[in-house]
């Protein structure tokens, strides 16, 4: 979906219109939300069951609280596709519907899921639902991007083997077992990495940085571009000091065991994490595609559990509201906000009035009392007090 797209809901009681009717009402909410500022199509929000007043502003808190948390869960799991993907947008956006539908077309036929939250349930019940799947959907989708992360780790480890410098890459391929020692008492043949501008420097020195090397016993085993891989052999007694001065001189040894079949065996094993590396990825991206969608569906469900407790806190029983999406961009997000205030500010009382011009004020201190009487706060953390029941978001 694109980000240049801002909802709101917004709740306002029928008593809006004249004859407190709610087509009337919705039908004002459109004519002051014109169409050069956003777009407004109902939004249906059921019946719940209420509880006392001091278990709803409890729940006010919790339903910002796991709110917060599901945007949280929305923009991980969004970044995790992103990484999956390696950015391409259009791939990332083929991957983010909601319940198969364009993000868009899921808000604006929004329709509660009462198979899986039974409207008639205790609202404490249905928080706590949610909130559970959420962090179910968290866990499920950060352990598999993990194990992905693992598996695509350990391949590039391996394909670094078979196809870095000398220092790093598997030695089986390029080291011919007839050039070591093997199974002797005595004696041991050292790999060594050398830089190719010490070249000269090791083939002088490298008999005498140590006790008991053979003489004339270095063989030069491959280049590249960067270093010459040598055979050193040395006794057996001295062999730790021989490769700590070979450290020393910057020259780098190289821990190699001859296996039979080796050089095949690295070739399976890096056939088969490839093959694990593309089961996992697909897996991830399926559980991220799924995971987005559903923690976006429980996000909405929140809001609506917000919209709905805030509006009882606001207006009161008997209830008699309608509540409008506000489809709009961050650009004209203001001017909508600031059309809807300027017609429902006298919903907030004495917290806000008009000067001279008309221009609609705001009075803290009265506004201060306004929500403590309430017993609500702003809608959403951090945000300004709206007169009515309004929250803005972005689905990215």
């Amino acid at each position: 979906m694109s980000d240049s797209t801002k909802y709101m809901l917004v709740s306002l009681p029928s008593s809006i219109s004249p004859t407190n009717d709610r087509e009337e009402a919705l039908t004002a909410l459109r004519s002051t939300v014109t169409t050069n500022n956003g777009v407004v199509a109902p939004f249906k929000i059921p019946e719940f069951k209420i509880g006392t007043l001091d278990a709803l502003v409890q729940q006010a808190d919790d339903l910002s609280k796991l709110e917060s948390a599901c945007q949280g869960v929305v923009a991980k799991v969004g970044e995790s596709l992103k990484s999956l993907l390696e950015g391409d947008e259009a791939k990332i956006a083929q991957q983010k519907t909601v319940n198969d539908k364009p993000a868009d077309q899921y808000l604006r036929t929004f329709s509660w899921n009462k198979v899986k939250y039974r409207a008639d349930k205790p609202l404490a019940e249905l928080i706590d639902s949610l909130q559970k799947e959420l962090v179910s959907i968290d866990n499920d989708v950060k352990a598999k991007v993990s194990q992905y992360n693992s598996v695509k780790t350990n391949l590039t480890a391996l394909q670094r083997k078979q196809t870095g410098n000398l220092s790093t890459k598997s030695l089986t391929p390029v080291v011919d077992p007839k050039l070591l020692i093997q199974d002797s008492e005595y004696l041991e043949t050292h790999l060594v990495v050398v830089p190719l501008n010490s070249k000269k420097e090791f083939l002088k020195s490298y008999e005498t940085v140590s006790p008991m090397v053979v003489p004339r016993s270095s063989v030069e085993v491959a280049q590249d571009d960067e270093y010459i891989l040598y055979t050193v052999t040395t006794f057996k007694k001295f062999s730790t000091e021989f490769q700590h001065k070979c450290r020393e001189m910057k020259w780098t040894p190289r821990d190699y065991k001859y296996v039979e079949g080796g050089k095949e065996e690295e070739r399976k094993e890096v056939e088969r994490v490839s093959r694990e590396e593309r089961k996992v990825w697909g897996e991830a991206l399926r559980l991220g595609r799924t995971g987005w969608s559903e923690a976006v569906m429980i996000w909405i469900h929140v809001l609506t559990l917000r919209v709905f407790v805030e509006t009882v806190l606001r207006y009161g029983l008997p209830l008699d509201y309608v509540c409008g999406l506000v489809k709009t961009t961050p650009k004209l997000a203001k001017k909508a906000k600031d059309a809807l205030d300027s017609t429902y500010s006298y919903l907030g009382g004495n917290a806000f009035g008009r000067d001279k011009k008309g221009r609609v004020t705001k009075d803290d201190s009265a506004l201060s009392s306004e929500i403590a009487a309430a017993g609500v706060g702003p809608s959403g953390e951090g945000a300004e007090y709206s007169a009515y029941v309004y929250y803005e978001f972005e689905i990215l």
